[in-house]
């Protein structure tokens, strides 16, 4: 959509960009991006362009010393490479002798270059150096970077993203997201540069490149920030009619008209359903019927006149009534024929389990497939899965085993041995799941259709998701960000550590190409990243059972001085905020606790302590409305053994619950095997609780602070946005 302000002049860039593209270039000229920008209300560098030595000897002296001159070329990128800038120059003498020294360096860089000449700049030398810059990026499309400018982006790549355009908020949450946000501000008598100036130049940059979406990079580097404005010194921009490119996009009618059929079928047709055990279409049709699914089951085999006491049909044109969902359990080659005629039969969904497509390099079986199911009306799961669940339904469409513990948390994976680890430890934990999804190749149905899907399922609470790509990032960070409002959007990124950085034309570019975009457009739309497949799994079982906290204020309640500290690093690592307790608060602390133990935060009863002394201090902390959280530290003794700890702190805590006070209480367990025990009893009351570390669980209440946050439920203001 292209932006609302009336004071930009499009015109004039369409001019520069129609005089490109008649030359076939693909890129501007300095003087051109010039043009660009200030169109846009950007502001630049007194210059001009110089033919000859006495041109630019005329231009300096109206601009006025010490200036800079630069080689302009379309086919010369990289100026300084191309020893084709020059600061500093003050006399008509420099001017002059440095206009031949361009010319010539140009010369021997790149003999057939086009030289347009050399641009005259003014030198402006007060100020913070900083890069605006946008990329289009594969995935995410128009993404606006901001960063420390200069030689310092490339050695410190100190650098924020967001996707275009943006507003002001978001645009200050960029400047004071980076690292060094501090020198900005000015430090050791240095100016500050002007915030709200700057994030003005990131919005105007991005109205640019969404109202000019062939603008396929560009890069102000540096800008010269100062107290009072900011300045682009250097433009730099590569046209592409590709980058203005969409992908094709179903709207949310669309996408849930198919997923709740998919979801929810009224039947199911099993393509090549088997009546030999160890076949996967024997394992698919087992698992729908042993698993309880409600529904007509109707096994599609020529050969076969029955299956698991089913009636089969030689195609699913001779099933009777209508079929919702078809699983494909069929070599790879034959999948076109038997989709058309699903497709024809009206099916919503095809279930691809079989593998040997993109996967295998086969991307023209692929896209037949997805011809095929564009034509009908089929929206496709997978190739190359291992199914699906949606226990809602009872239905375990997958060759895997079935899962029959409901609960609030759907999960999905695009790989099946993710999957089948997620199925593993979900059984194992006992973790109640609204759905399991596979989504392979991802030829079609995505984490976006998912999580539309996911949003309006009553059934589902928390969504957590791996992934290793994203088909299209901006769609799934506008859904994400919509839903993770109301709901926990949990993903495991794979692939964070990219081998070598792709070839790229322009400092943005360049730093596009890392992890670093994907944790800031999904941070900044409201997603949790989980850094491991453990921890996103703990984050999906634990952020559901904790209550939603009510402020920062945090405090940790030990047994151990030992396991304080660790407790506290972990809180500084999350991000969670240790309660300065105040002097009434302390005195009430200390009133529980022995002479020799220390109040403060963390509270250190000491391992000594009988069970009333942490009943005592668990119910203060809950009891003061000033603290919002409670972490402890529990060590084993022989005065409270590990099961009377989780009963006592089950029992304090439902007291509390009861009278309506719902806080996040987690804890970590140390001692011998019976804390384990203990552990598994607390988290089955709604405490997250783990045995041998103090990590994870400081970590999953990391976790629900950063979606409360996001979702504004922290001081009523969202984080990030």
């Amino acid at each position: 959509m292209p932006s609302s302000d009336s004071s930009y002049d499009r015109e004039a860039v369409r001019r520069v960009l129609d005089q490109a593209g008649a030359e076939g270039r693909s890129s501007l000229t300095a003087p051109e991006g010039r043009l660009v920008v200030e169109a846009y209300g950007i502001a630049t560098p007194g210059e001009g362009l110089a033919g000859s030595a006495d041109e630019a000897v005329a231009l300096a002296e109206r601009i006025g010393p010490p200036v800079v001159l630069k080689i302009v070329s379309p086919d010369i990128l990289h100026k300084t490479e191309a020893g084709g800038v020059l600061v500093g120059l003050r006399t008509p003498a420099e001017v002059a002798a440095g206009y031949d020294t361009i010319i010539a360096n140009a010369g021997a860089y790149q003999a057939d270059a086009k030289i347009i000449g050399v641009q005259v700049q003014q030198q402006l030398d007060a100020g913070h150096e900083v890069i605006v810059g946008t990329v289009t990026d594969p995935t995410f499309g128009k993404v606006v970077a901001f960063g420390l400018g200069g030689v310092l982006v490339e050695v410190l790549k100190d650098v924020t993203f967001r996707l275009a355009p943006t507003d002001t908020s978001t645009a200050l949450s960029m400047i004071d997201g980076i690292a060094a946000a501090e020198i900005l501000r000015g430090v050791r008598g240095a100016e500050p540069a002007n915030r709200e100036v700057l994030a003005d130049l990131i919005v105007r940059l991005s109205d640019l490149v969404t109202d000019f979406p062939e603008l396929a990079e560009v890069d102000l580097n540096p800008v010269l920030a100062t107290a009072s404005g900011a300045t682009a010194v250097d433009v730099r921009i590569l046209v592409d009619p590709a980058a203005a490119a969409q992908p094709e996009r179903f709207t949310d009618e669309e996408i849930l008209a198919g997923m709740n059929r998919i979801m929810r079928p009224a039947s199911v047709a099993v393509i090549g359903a088997s009546a030999e055990t160890g076949k996967i279409g024997n394992s698919v049709m087992k698992n729908l019927v042993n698993g309880g699914y409600q529904g007509e089951i109707y096994p599609i085999n020529p050969k076969a006149t029955e299956i698991l006491d089913r009636k089969a049909f030689g195609s699913i044109a001779e099933v009777p009534g209508p079929v919702d969902v078809a699983v494909f359990a069929i070599p790879a080659r034959f999948v076109p024929q038997a989709l058309a005629e699903v497709g024809a039969k009206g099916v919503a969904g095809a279930i691809l389990i079989p593998s040997g497509f993109g996967e295998t390099g086969n991307h023209e079986l692929q896209a037949e497939v997805v011809r095929i199911a564009r034509q009908h009306g089929v929206r496709i799961l997978g190739p190359n899965i291992y199914g699906y669940y949606y226990t809602p339904e009872n239905l375990s469409a997958t060759f895997c085993t079935p899962y029959d513990v409901k609960g609030g948390v759907a999960l999905s994976s695009q790989s099946g041995g993710i999957g089948m680890a997620i199925l593993g430890f979900s059984r194992a934990a006992r973790m109640g799941v609204s759905a399991i999804v596979g989504v392979g190749n991802k030829a079609d149905i995505d984490e976006d259709d998912l999580l539309t899907f996911f949003e309006s399922d009553p059934n589902t609470q928390l969504v957590a998701m791996h992934l290793e790509d994203l088909k299209d990032g901006r769609s799934f960070a506008d859904t994400a960000r919509r839903v993770s409002r109301t709901k926990p959007v949990v993903v495991l990124k794979a692939g964070r550590t990219q081998q070598g950085a792709r070839a790229a034309s322009s400092h943005t570019g360049a730093l596009a190409g890392n992890d670093r975009v994907y944790d800031d457009i999904l941070r900044s739309n409201g997603v949790i990243r989980a850094p491991g497949l453990n921890d996103l799994l703990e984050y999906a079982r634990g952020i559901p059972l904790l209550p939603t906290p009510q402020g920062e204020n945090v405090v940790i309640i030990t047994g151990a001085g030992g396991s304080g500290v660790l407790l506290s690093d972990a809180c500084v690592d999350n991000g969670l905020t240790l309660m300065e307790i105040p002097p009434d608060l302390d005195e009430a602390f200390r009133a529980f606790i022995p002479p020799f133990g220390a109040a403060g935060n963390p509270v250190d009863i000491t391992g000594g302590e009988p069970p009333a002394t942490y009943r005592n201090t668990i119910a203060l902390g809950l009891t003061d409305p000033r603290i919002h959280a409670l972490i402890l530290g529990y060590w084993h003794t022989i005065v409270t053994p590990p099961m009377v700890f989780a009963e006592l702190v089950v029992d304090v805590v439902e007291e509390f619950r009861a009278k309506g006070i719902q806080k996040p209480v987690v804890a970590s367990l140390a001692g011998d095997v019976e804390v384990e025990e203990a552990s598994e009893h607390l988290y089955r009351h709604g405490i997250v609780a783990h045995p041998y570390t103090t990590e994870k669980p400081v970590a999953v209440l990391g976790a629900k602070y950063r979606w409360a946050r996001s979702a504004g439920l922290l001081n009523g203001t969202p984080e990030g946005r």
